[in-house]
């Protein structure tokens, strides 16, 4: 069965996307940084497994940024800075993280 890690960084773009929005309730960013983060740490263990250190590392300091327990505090214009660049990450870790699922199921079919 094929996993679809895709799924999770679409859920988080959709919601860091929606943040950008300055009308949304406190709740929402609230929500958001459960999200983020859980999806984050998700991330930061499938890169671990895939042996990519540089994404495990970046992923950590995301992790960290959106942890909803120790927050970090920005004003606005800064929190749509960060939004903007995980979306980023996030986008980037789909390509990276299908290129070695790519290299996985080849390695498969070839044997």
């Amino acid at each position: 069965m094929k996993k679809q890690l895709w799924i999770p960084q679409v859920i988080c773009i959709i919601m860091l996307l929606w943040a950008l929005n300055p009308d949304n309730p406190y709740a929402y960013y609230t929500l958001l940084r459960w999200v983020c983060c859980g999806i984050f740490a998700y991330l930061t263990f499938q890169s671990f497994e895939q042996k990519k250190q540089g994404w495990a590392w970046l992923l950590g300091i995301t992790v960290l940024i959106y942890n909803p327990i120790f927050r970090v505090h920005l004003n606005r214009e800064l929190w749509s800075v960060v939004n903007v660049v995980t979306i980023g990450i996030a986008v980037a870790t789909v390509f990276a993280f299908k290129e070695k699922e790519r290299k996985q199921i080849k390695t498969l079919s070839d044997s």
